[in-house]
């Protein structure tokens, strides 16, 4: 069966329990390649951060929620990076606000300031803690496409209220990931699906945080985990089960994928 697998990392194929990819999504997708289906990781993360999923047999990555399309081999497919216009008003606006702020590019993930929110976050994900840098002169001389604000809900809809170029996404209470307004996962698929000539009715999305949601929308058919909120199953197709009970075996096997 030639389908596109977009996968999601955090909460999808790493649980947040063990901090690990369960045996049985290593098994599900080591078979669903050898079936013919090309797999794709789409994260938030930096395609420089996978370390963790060495064993996937994956081909590409949307990495930084789409901002960054690249090969397993590290060749550019796209890239979105953040004006720095933009970025100069958000660290102003972050400092106005009291909130700190992170650069994400291909060496790491970097701060402007610690706080509680920085380390929960850091531990939630099993990362070390973003260390403090200059974080301008860091944006300055890396190809940034994706910023972290470490703020709840309520300031961020006030921040980017006077962002008008950016956009906002969140899959965790504590932070939320800045892009490009109009880049996400779901235009990173659009990329892949036309780099691989396949069509979209011919996918399939797994994801369970709520910058998966436009990509679960779009795949032909959206896998929302166990795991996820009512918010993403609302938004997916099919409802597997958690990452800690096999759910991307048991939904590839519902498909007759493997």
């Amino acid at each position: 069966m030639n389908k596109v697998l977009f996968i999601d990392v955090d909460g999808t194929l790493i649980s947040f329990t063990s901090h690990k990819v369960p045996d049985s999504s290593i098994d599900a997708l080591q078979k669903a390649r050898e079936n013919g289906c090309e797999i794709i990781i789409a994260t938030g993360r930096a395609y420089t951060d996978l370390e963790d999923l060495k064993e996937i047999p994956y081909n590409a990555v949307i990495a930084l929620n789409g901002s960054d399309c690249v090969l397993r081999d590290g060749t550019s497919i796209a890239r979105r990076q953040i004006p720095l216009d933009d970025f100069r008003k958000a660290l102003a606006l972050s400092e106005e606000y009291g909130f700190p702020i992170a650069v994400e590019n291909d060496l790491g993930i970097f701060v402007n300031r610690r706080d509680p929110q920085v380390i929960a976050l850091a531990e939630h994900v099993n990362h070390p803690v973003p260390p403090v840098v200059d974080i301008e002169k860091m944006f300055v001389e890396s190809k940034c496409c994706q910023l972290c604000f470490y703020c709840d809900k309520e300031t961020e809809n006030e921040i980017m209220r006077q962002l008008p170029h950016l956009s906002a996404s969140r899959w965790h209470p504590i932070f939320a990931d800045i892009n490009v307004k109009g880049v996400d996962k779901s235009t990173g698929m659009d990329i892949f699906v036309s780099y691989y000539g396949i069509d979209m009715s011919e996918t399939v999305a797994f994801g369970d945080g709520g910058n998966d949601i436009p990509m679960l929308r779009k795949a032909g058919i959206g896998i929302a985990m166990g795991n996820a909120s009512e918010t993403v199953k609302a938004a997916a197709g099919y409802v597997t089960d958690s990452v800690d009970d096999n759910g991307i075996y048991n939904a590839l096997k519902h498909l007759k994928v493997i």
